[in-house]
């Protein structure tokens, strides 16, 4: 009979049959039907638990979001285990939708970081049981420092339910888990009330996409809601331009020098009156047959499409895909005059798209 021999991280050495290995491996394969259905009556229980939430949301709430909408300091968010899990996304909810907030470790609170805490800051504390020994007893220290107190509890009778000034009832009738331990209902009905609660004060703040934005400028959101035309268009001697005089050979020279594909034709006062392409190239090929002695006037396309430096990069995108599509476009100011250009390649450089 083969054995296999398995170290331990300790250390400590045992040794497995061939035979045991290929049996806990078969001990651990799936029932398709087993599966499915425990899944689908995780998701049913889950979804009932948050249901349940709509019907006693009132005056609790209203207090509870009048509370953090108040809050002159930072609103405080605790919670260990899995709530702690839940207290820390809230928090972090909180945060980017224009409610200032932070998380503490319910063990780290007593060791040290309670002097994170003032008078001015509101304490949401999170336990399905409130009971939680850690939050417990950091009510009296919390009390003492003269911050306003809001717990999240399945509870209304708990601890931390009777200490705080305001008690959110997040109980469910029973969890998710088919042992029911695990902590699964409990912890999605939290996550849900503090969604709503985090939404309630960013309508009531007013805030808007570009507050967001400018709370995620590393994001794809960020980009597109904060970075303008003039930060990504390129200027001056990078800028392809020709005079109204100027021959399609000196145009060719231009476009192949600057690598926009393109070129701009001004006037002499820098007003732009049209834009020569490599398809406009490619369209006269065939009846142009002297390049120095063709002007670019007579070939290129008058009154092209244009965009100002201000206007958010994003908006190049719709210009460009309108037919027919373009795969540049040129900058100007209030009077016509070239301030930029920018190619299609310039706003994916800029992950704009």
């Amino acid at each position: 009979m083969r054995e296999r021999r398995v170290q331990e991280p300790k250390g400590y050495t045992f040794r497995m049959t061939a035979e045991a290995v290929q049996s806990v491996s078969a001990a651990r394969d799936i029932d398709p039907q087993r599966a499915l259905a425990l899944g689908k009556r995780v998701l049913a229980t889950e979804a009932a638990a948050i249901s349940s939430l709509e019907g006693r949301l009132g005056g609790a709430f209203l207090a509870a979001a009048r509370a953090l909408l108040s809050c002159r300091g930072r609103v405080v968010v605790i919670g260990i285990g899995k709530s702690g899990h839940i207290a820390r996304k809230f928090a972090a909810t909180l945060a980017s939708t224009g409610t200032p907030a932070f998380f503490v470790h319910a063990a780290e609170a007593s060791h040290g970081d309670l002097g994170m805490i003032t008078s001015d800051d509101v304490v949401v504390l999170l336990s399905n049981s409130g009971e939680t020994d850690e939050l417990v007893s950091l009510v009296p220290h919390l009390k003492r420092q003269g911050a306003k107190l809001i717990a999240l509890t399945g509870s209304e009778q708990s601890s931390l339910a009777q200490a705080a000034d305001v008690h959110l009832d997040a109980s469910v009738d029973n969890e998710a888990c088919p042992l029911g331990l695990a902590p699964t209902a409990s912890t999605t009905a939290a996550l849900a009330l503090g969604d709503a609660l985090a939404l309630a004060l960013l309508d009531a703040r007013g805030f808007s996409v570009e507050d967001f934005a400018r709370s995620h400028p590393g994001g794809s959101l960020g980009r597109r809601l904060l970075t303008h035309v003039a930060d990504v268009m390129r200027t001056g001697t990078a800028v392809p331009s020709v005079h109204l005089t100027a021959t399609l050979a000196e145009a060719v020279v231009e476009m192949s020098s600057k690598g926009m594909g393109m070129t701009a034709v001004v006037d002499a006062n820098g007003q732009v009156l049209g834009i020569f392409t490599d398809g406009d190239l490619r369209r006269c090929l065939s009846r142009v047959t002297d390049f120095s002695a063709v002007r670019v006037e007579k070939l290129m396309t008058r009154n092209p499409r244009s965009i100002e430096a201000d206007r958010l990069a994003i908006d190049c995108v719709e210009l460009m895909e309108t037919p027919p599509k373009v795969s540049q476009l040129l900058v100007l100011d209030d009077r016509r005059r070239l301030v930029g250009a920018l190619h299609l390649h310039d706003l994916f450089r800029a992950k704009v798209v």
